[in-house]
Formats: C-alpha cells, sequence, structure tokens
C-alpha cells in the first residue's frame, strides 16, 4: 500500500575491511569516543609482563625486551610501575579518555612516584600529580 510518501537519504560508499565497500547512511562521520591515555596502556603491559614472567612463558626481562623490540632499560621502566601503591595503580588504568591532543605527560611524573618505596608517601606524591594534572 502507498500512500504517496518519499523518503530520500544520502549515501555515501566507502571502502571497509578487505576492501569492501560500505553502505553509510549521510555525510556524518562517527564520533570517536576517545582513546586510553598512554600511562594506562604502560600500566596494562606492565601487568601483562609480570604474568608472562610469573607464568614462565618469557624466561626473563631480557627476552620481553627482544620480543618486544625495545631496550631492557625500557622494559624495567615499565616493570618498575609495578611497585607502585596498588590504589594508584588501579587510578592508572582508570584514566579519562582522552578526546584530543596528546592529553596529559603523565609517565615522567609517575616515574618519580616509583622511585618512593614508602606507600603512604607515594599516595601523598600522587595526590599532588593528580590534583594538577586532571583539569
Amino acid at each position: 500500500m502507498s500512500n504517496g510518501m518519499t523518503v530520500q537519504y544520502k549515501v555515501h560508499f566507502q571502502s571497509g575491511r578487505r576492501s569492501r565497500k560500505e553502505l553509510r547512511k549521510g555525510e556524518a562521520k562517527p564520533v570517536s569516543p576517545g582513546r586510553v591515555p598512554r600511562i594506562s596502556r604502560l600500566m596494562a603491559l606492565a601487568i601483562r609482563f609480570d604474568g608472562l614472567l610469573r607464568s614462565g612463558a618469557v624466561a626473563d626481562q631480557a627476552e620481553l625486551a627482544r620480543l618486544g623490540h625495545v631496550t631492557p632499560a625500557r622494559v624495567t621502566q615499565i616493570m618498575n610501575m609495578l611497585c607502585l601503591a596498588p590504589d594508584i595503580q588501579e587510578e592508572l588504568l582508570f584514566l579519562p579518555l582522552v578526546h584530543e591532543g596528546r592529553g596529559v605527560p603523565w609517565e615522567r611524573r609517575v616515574r618519580k612516584i616509583v622511585g618512593v618505596l614508602d606507600w603512604a608517601e607515594q599516595r601523598r606524591m600522587w595526590g599532588r600529580v593528580a590534583s594538577t594534572s586532571v583539569a
């Protein structure tokens, strides 16, 4: 049954995965929800590396460095993040997404905190860093 109504859409064809054409309605581009901050990815990587070492999947940090095509010193920097107090690690994992630009340069600030052994002092330092970095 036709009621005489016509519906028109602008369509846009775009190459998708494996060079297939995909039909997309309208010209609007999807809005990116943001990306995970670099320090959050590094914290997750440190946890993953620790799991690989504990399970015996890799022999040592030098093997991780070879597999990751990075220097052993860089692996050590990443693994040292495991010396942070557990609540700081959790906060790093769940930092807000970065929507534009490069985001907050957390890594150098966190590296200073990692050098402190006392978790209470780490928490004080983290409080100062986090309050000045998250605007």
